[in-house]
């Protein structure tokens, strides 16, 4: 009883700090708002400087935040499936190629001008081909796992890492190939929620919260597979049928992230690894921690990005993410290694 209220008093903490990272989003950037037009805006009621406060916090800084919450919740839930489904603590979205799938697909979308003039509010075919491209490569490493007719797990990370290779080799020659496209094609793929709008939230937020539910439902599964294939399936899982479910929802779900913020590293990756060192493997638990960490590091990340350069410069995201993530999975593994000694 002790450690499941140390486990919600976890997930308070955390939830509050997010909520406290959301108001100083809204609060401060390049456009000065004072704090009392602010809480005229989120009460319903007129700022003192006009229309433009409430446009600005309203449709442009709480579009971002949310949409970067929704990115993180997306990569972070994912990069627990994906540990769990593989019983590897290096899998996440870019170790399977998924990531990297997006990134392909939006490239060509670039290239080709499918960028723009689509129904969705004009996001263009981008999202589309994104997805396409995760499932494209998805399909790939589940071919090159099988092993008499059996999905091999400890085969996918490898045919992941060899599809994400040569997908970011012909990333890099349609680079080359079309130089008009190259800034934009290098910017998004740092990754970046820079002029995002409620549009692009619309989109992936469904995505996201329905693999959510879907992870979550799954959760005892997640917990009986990492046990291993052969003791799931004497405990009554259909291993097959479940984990190739759960590895489309998933890709499903970090494609929609990726298509609308680029390539953002390491969140799904490390976010499971902490919110498991806090409170334990169960799945259940470690989702809905890892969304609220996964959120709030996001959006962290988003904040620091946008402020940390004095001339008003934006950094990418992906950036901020990778010095983060970085350091901290090396101590992770340092951690990891000292136990096995």
């Amino acid at each position: 009883m002790a450690q499941v209220k140390r486990i919600y008093i976890f997930w308070a903490s955390l939830f509050v700090l997010y909520l406290l990272t959301l108001f100083l989003g809204l609060w401060f950037g390049r456009f000065p708002v004072t704090l009392h037009d602010l809480l005229e805006v989120l009460s319903g009621g007129q700022p003192s400087q006009g229309d433009i406060t409430t446009t600005i916090i309203l449709k442009i800084r709480l579009s971002r935040l949310m949409l970067a919450t929704f990115v993180g919740i997306s990569l972070s839930t994912s990069g627990v499936v994906f540990q769990a489904l593989l019983r590897n603590p290096l899998a996440d979205p870019f170790t399977l190629g998924v990531s990297t799938g997006a990134a392909f697909g939006a490239t060509v979308a670039m290239i080709f001008g499918l960028g723009v003039g689509w129904s969705l509010g004009g996001l263009g075919l981008l999202p589309v081909v994104c997805m396409a491209g995760a499932l494209l490569a998805l399909f790939v490493v589940i071919r090159l796992s099988r092993t008499d007719g059996m999905l091999m797990p400890a085969q996918m990370i490898l045919a992941g890492i060899v599809v994400s290779t040569f997908l970011s080799a012909l990333i890099s020659l349609l680079k080359s190939l079309d130089e008009e496209s190259l800034s934009a094609i290098v910017f998004w793929m740092l990754g970046s929620f820079s002029g995002r709008g409620w549009v692009h939230v619309a989109f992936s937020a469904p995505y996201v919260l329905i693999g959510f539910v879907v992870f979550m439902r799954f959760s005892r599964e997640l917990d009986i597979m990492t046990l291993g294939d052969s003791e799931a399936f004497h405990l009554g899982v259909d291993v097959s049928r479940t984990r190739m479910a759960l590895l489309v929802v998933a890709c499903l779900s970090t494609a929609a992230a990726v298509a609308v913020s680029g390539v953002i590293g390491f969140i799904g990756l490390v976010v499971p690894h902490l919110v498991r060192m806090l409170q334990g493997p169960n799945h259940r638990r470690l989702l809905v921690g890892s969304a609220i960490l996964g959120a709030l590091l996001m959006v962290l990340s988003d904040l620091a990005a946008q402020n940390l350069l004095p001339g008003g410069e934006e950094l990418p995201v992906g950036v901020i993410t990778t010095l983060i993530g970085g350091p901290f999975f090396c101590y992770i593994l340092s951690i990891k290694k000292r136990e096995m000694m």
